[in-house]
C-alpha cells in the first residue's frame, strides 16, 4: 500500500483539513475578541504557535488511533477488512462540513455586519495614523509653511526669520477653506535635507511655502515661493524689499499671494487683511518674536529672559495684547520648568491673560492659558469652560487642543482625552508633547511596541520629557537596565527644586528590592517633612507607583502641585489601588473631581453611588 493510500485509510488527510479549517476559525475569532479585552500582542503570537504545534500532534494522533463504534482504538487493533474506516470517514466528512459552515457564517457576519462599523471614519482615534501615516487622499487646498531660512550675516536673527514664517502660517490657518499643517510639524524640517515629496507625504499637504529672510540693519529682503508637492512645480515666487517698519505689509503680501494662487475663499473681513501682528511697533514686535522663540522651544534656562522681553514689548506698546498673552503663557510654565513660586506665577498668568482679553477679546491663547492655570490649580470645571472658549475662537489652535486633552485625561475622561490628543495630532502631526501623551496612553492600553515607537518618535522631534513613560515601557518589556536609566532621567526631569539624586533613588525604589523601596519612601517623606508650600507633581506620582496610594492621594489633596504628572499614575494601570482606595471618594471631592463629574458625567473608570460618592475601578 502506498503512503498516500495509507494516509487516506487512516484519515490523516481528512484530519489535516478539519484541523486547518478549525484553526483558521479560532484565529479569526481571536483577532476580533482579543482587542476588545486589550490583550497584548504576544497573546496572538502564542495562540498561533500553539495551534501550529497542535497541527503536528493532530496528524500523529490520527495516524496512531482510529475512531470506531466501540470507541478510540489504536490503528493496529482495528481489522483492516472491517467497515469501520468508511464509517469514521463519513463522521469526519460531516465534521468538516459543520466547521466549514461555521467558518462561512463567521466570514459573512464579519464582512457584512462587523466590518462596516470598523470602517467608519476613525481619523480622530487612530493611534498610529495620526502620528506616522500619511493620509491616503490629500486635500488640494492644503499647505505647510516651512521655517524661512536666515540669510542674514548675524545668526542670532534666526528667531526673526522663524517669526516671519510663523506669522504667515498663523494667518493662513485662520482661513476655513485652507488646511494648514501646524507650526511644530512644519518647522521640524528646518535644516533637514528632506525631499518635497517626503514633506508632503508626512504632513499630508498638497503645497509647501518656503522662503528666506535677509536682515541688515533695518533693511529687509524676504523671498518666498509656493511649490506643488505632486510634481515639484513652482507655482509662484517673489522677493519683497523694505525696512523693519514694512515687515507687517510684507507678510500680508505673501499671505494674500498664497491665497490667490490656491484659490481659497477668504472668511468675512479677511479680504482686507490676513496678518494681524497685534502691534505697529517693529521693536516691540521683534521682542515678541524673541520671546515666542523661547516659548516654542520650552528652553527652561531662557524663560526668565523671555518674560523680560515681553515686558519690554508691552512697555513700548501698552496695547500689544498678544505680548501680554504670551507673557501669561510663560508665567504658567515657570513652576514646572524653573521651580518658581506657584501661587505668584499663577496669579501673574491669570492677570496677564485677562489684560490681553480686555485689549483683544477675540484672542484664543489667553483663554487657553486661563484653562491651563485652572487645571494646575485643580479648578477643573473652570478649566473646561476656558478651553471651550479658546477652541470656539480658534478650533485649530494646537496649544489649546493639547492642553484641553491633558485636562480631559487628568479628570479621568480617558476616551475623550485620547480622541482630543488625536485631534491635536491631526492639526500638528509632529507636536512632541502630543506624541508623548499618545505614546503614554498606548502603554496604559497594553500596546507596548506601539508606545515605544511613538515615544521614540516624540524624542526624535524634540520631546525631552519622554524618558519616564519610556522607562515604564522598558520595565514591562523586561529591559531592566534600560528601564532604570530612563526612569531615573525621566523622574529627574519632573523634579525641579528637588535634590539631584531624586531620580536615581526613586527609580531604584520602583525597580529594586524592599531596601531600595524604603529609601525611596524615606526621600519622599523628607521632602514632605520640609513642609513645602508647593509639592513637585512627581512626589504623589512616586507614592502611588511605590504602593502608597493613600499617601499619594493625601498629598494631591493637600498641596498645590507644580505639574499634574500625578494623573499619569492615578489613571494608569498602576493607579488601580489608589482608585479603589476607601480614601478615594473624599479625595475626589477635595480636589474638585466630584464637582467636575457631577457637571459632565462620571469618567470612564468610575460610577456614582446612591450616596453621591464616586467609586472607581
Amino acid at each position: 500500500m502506498t503512503l498516500l493510500a495509507e494516509l487516506k485509510r487512516r484519515n490523516v488527510i481528512r484530519m489535516a483539513g478539519l484541523y486547518l479549517v478549525g484553526a483558521w476559525l479560532v484565529v479569526q475569532v481571536a483577532a476580533t475578541l482579543l482587542p476588545v479585552f486589550e490583550a497584548p500582542g504576544w497573546v496572538m503570537r502564542v495562540l498561533v504557535g500553539l495551534l501550529a504545534m497542535g497541527f503536528v500532534c493532530a496528524l500523529v494522533f490520527s495516524w496512531v488511533f482510529e475512531l470506531t463504534p466501540e470507541g478510540l482504538k489504536r490503528d493496529a487493533e482495528v481489522p483492516a477488512a472491517t467497515s469501520i474506516a468508511p464509517q469514521t470517514a463519513r463522521r469526519m466528512d460531516r465534521m468538516i462540513i459543520v466547521v466549514l459552515l461555521l467558518a462561512l457564517g463567521y466570514f459573512a457576519v464579519d464582512k457584512f455586519v462587523l466590518a462596516p462599523g470598523r470602517n467608519v471614519d476613525t481619523s480622530t482615534a487612530a493611534p498610529a495614523t495620526a502620528a506616522s501615516v500619511a493620509p491616503t487622499t490629500v486635500d488640494t487646498k492644503s499647505i505647510a509653511v516651512l521655517a524661512f531660512a536666515n540669510m542674514s550675516a548675524d545668526p542670532d536673527n534666526e528667531y526673526f526669520s522663524d517669526g516671519v514664517a510663523e506669522e504667515i502660517l498663523n494667518a493662513l490657518a485662520k482661513i476655513d477653506d485652507l488646511k494648514v499643517a501646524g507650526r511644530t510639524s512644519s518647522f521640524y524640517f528646518k535644516g533637514r535635507n528632506e525631499s518635497l515629496a517626503a514633506i508632503g507625504s508626512m504632513l499630508g499637504v498638497a503645497h509647501v511655502l518656503e522662503g528666506s529672510v535677509r536682515k541688515q540693519g533695518d533693511r529687509l529682503r524676504i523671498s518666498a515661493k509656493l511649490l506643488r508637492v505632486s510634481d515639484g512645480v513652482e507655482m509662484w515666487s517673489d522677493t519683497f524689499d523694505g525696512t523693519d517698519a514694512d515687515i507687517f505689509a510684507l507678510q500680508e503680501s505673501i499671505a494674500q499671494q498664497v491665497t490667490s494662487e490656491l484659490k481659497v475663499a477668504l472668511n468675512a473681513g479677511q479680504q482686507g487683511r490676513l496678518v494681524d501682528s497685534g502691534t505697529a511697533n517693529p521693536e516691540a514686535y521683534s521682542l515678541y518674536l524673541r520671546a515666542t522663540d523661547i516659548f516654542n522651544r520650552r528652553a527652561a534656562a531662557e524663560l526668565a529672559d523671555a518674560i523680560r522681553q515681553t515686558e519690554q514689548a508691552v512697555a513700548l506698546d501698552p496695547g500689544f495684547a498678544r505680548a501680554y498673552s504670551r507673557m501669561a503663557a510663560l508665567h504658567a510654565l515657570t513652576p514646572e520648568y524653573l521651580g518658581s513660586d506657584f501661587d505668584a506665577s499663577m496669579d501673574a498668568a491669570r492677570k496677564l491673560a485677562r489684560r490681553a482679553l480686555k485689549l483683544q477679546p477675540a484672542l484664543a491663547e489667553p483663554h487657553a492659558v486661563l484653562g491651563y492655570v485652572a487645571h494646575l490649580q485643580k479648578r477643573f470645571v473652570s478649566a473646561r469652560t476656558e478651553f471651550a472658549q479658546a477652541l470656539a475662537i480658534d478650533p485649530a489652535d494646537p496649544l489649546a487642543n493639547f492642553w484641553f486633552a491633558v485636562t480631559l485625561v487628568a479628570g479621568g475622561y480617558l476616551e475623550a482625552g485620547l480622541a482630543q490628543v488625536d485631534r491635536t495630532l491631526a492639526i500638528d502631526p509632529l507636536l512632541p508633547n502630543a506624541l508623548h501623551h499618545r505614546g503614554r496612553m498606548m502603554e496604559w492600553m497594553g500596546d507596548l511596541d506601539g508606545a515605544r515607537r511613538l515615544l521614540e518618535r516624540a524624542r526624535s522631534v524634540g520631546a525631552r520629557n519622554i524618558e519616564l513613560p519610556l522607562g515604564i515601557v522598558s520595565q514591562r518589556q523586561g529591559r531592566m537596565d534600560d528601564a532604570r536609566a530612563e526612569m531615573s532621567a525621566g523622574i529627574q526631569f519632573f523634579s525641579a527644586g528637588l535634590p539631584e539624586d531624586t531620580g536615581a533613588i526613586l527609580a531604584d525604589g520602583i525597580l529594586g528590592d524592599p531596601t531600595a523601596r524604603a529609601a525611596a519612601l524615606a526621600r519622599m517623606q523628607s521632602i514632605l517633612d520640609a513642609k513645602p508650600t508647593v509639592v513637585a507633581g512627581i512626589v504623589p506620582w512616586a507614592l502611588i507607583t511605590l504602593g502608597e496610594p493613600e499617601e499619594g492621594l493625601r498629598v494631591v489633596a493637600t498641596y498645590p502641585t507644580s505639574s499634574n504628572i500625578w494623573h499619569a499614575a492615578l489613571w494608569s494601570p498602576r493607579g488601580m489601588a489608589a482608585r479603589a482606595s476607601p480614601a478615594f471618594p473624599d479625595f475626589a471631592r477635595k480636589v474638585g473631581f466630584a464637582e467636575l463629574w457631577d457637571q459632565y458625567g462620571p469618567p470612564d473608570l468610575c460610577r456614582k453611588g446612591a450616596n453621591g460618592d464616586y467609586r472607581c475601578e
